[in-house]
């Protein structure tokens, strides 16, 4: 009988125990979001500046770029025209959205739908204990995001960037976004950044980002949030799930660029036209919350890539619901209007 009791024990106990592991699993598996609200959801504040030449018409929630200061631009054309003559304009534009996960196949923005198409991406994790402290994954999926073309708010202008909705970019299936060693592969230069004093200077970028802009020279820093390395989903160091996210959606930024999968759109060199650069430049683009909660309004509205989220993080962050976020990328533009 003593026997029987203590089999009858040990089967009830794998039997609870497993349908725990279950319902963990479940829900950590879950996957929430909302789509986009193109009208409610959007800073549209974030619009301006708007530049013309040297003035600026309009505040936005952060400081402008460096606009060309001459009203006046020359653009190569082909013949019999050869030049082309324009006037020189700078906006922000609402270009692409971001989500940022940690549930492989998730995608917040599209109203947390979660996909199983056979490919383990990798499970991520916020945070995890290492000897060093907390440390994170993420998976990222990049969509191109055009609203103003959509909207046709501005029509006519060549200068805005055209096109439709589409997922162009999904971690889960790229092995240099788990893989310290292969993205290593596609930046060597992690080597000359992994030093105290490289890193130190980390807390400049920060200190410019939060009070202006970031600095375009510390490539390799996301101010506040940490370093760019490894230039994949892990943060080694996690203090919070926002900064967190914000330090993973600039990575993803980097890693496009160096692609050569986005472009330098912003300053002189981009007037008759935006070109590729393997090297991020990080003052060109604003992130925007827009999931679990959208924020619309007030001066971190749209933030520069590593201004501190210490301010605005309360709340931000809630069990199950609250725990994968979205971003609406703006991205400056300077071009020649004819």
């Amino acid at each position: 009988m003593k026997r029987l009791v203590l089999i009858l024990c040990a089967v009830f106990s794998i039997a609870t125990t497993a349908g725990y592991s279950r319902e963990a699993k479940a829900i950590s598996f879950t996957c929430s979001g909302s789509f986009i609200n193109p009208i409610t959801d959007i800073c549209w504040k974030c619009l301006f500046p708007i530049s013309i030449g040297p003035v600026q018409i309009g505040k936005g929630p952060a400081p402008d770029t460096w606009n060309p200061p001459l009203p006046v631009c020359l653009c190569p054309a082909p013949p019999p025209i050869f030049i082309r003559i324009g006037i020189t304009m700078g906006l922000w534009e609402p270009v692409r959205s971001v989500d940022v996960t940690k549930r492989p196949w998730c995608f917040p923005n599209l109203g947390g739908i979660s996909l199983d198409p056979g490919i383990n991406g990798g499970m991520g994790a916020a945070p995890a204990n290492t000897s060093d402290g907390s440390s994170a994954f993420w998976q990222v999926h990049w969509y191109m995001y055009p609203l103003l073309s959509w909207l046709n708010i501005i029509t006519d202008f060549a200068c805005m960037d055209m096109g439709g909705f589409d997922l162009a970019y999904v971690s889960e299936v790229d092995p240099l976004w788990a893989d310290d060693e292969l993205a290593f592969l596609l930046n060597p230069e992690v080597a000359l950044f992994a030093n105290p004093v490289a890193q130190a200077a980390c807390a400049l970028d920060c200190v410019t980002a939060t009070a202006g802009l970031p600095l375009d020279v510390l490539f390799w820093c996301n101010g506040c949030q940490g370093s760019m390395y490894p230039a994949n989903g892990r943060v080694a160091a996690h203090v919070g799930s926002v900064q967190s996210s914000l330090l993973v959606t600039a990575k993803m930024a980097a890693k496009l660029h160096r692609q050569m999968m986005l472009h330098v759109t912003s300053g002189a060199g981009a007037l008759c036209g935006a070109y590729p650069n393997p090297v991020i430049k990080k003052s060109q683009y604003r992130t925007q919350m827009v999931n679990p909660t959208s924020m619309t309004t007030g001066m971190f509205a749209g933030n520069p890539l590593g201004r501190t989220s210490v301010p605005y993080e309360m709340m931000k962050e809630f069990p199950v619901k609250g725990e994968d976020f979205g971003y609406v990328i703006w991205q400056k533009r300077n071009c020649c209007v004819f």
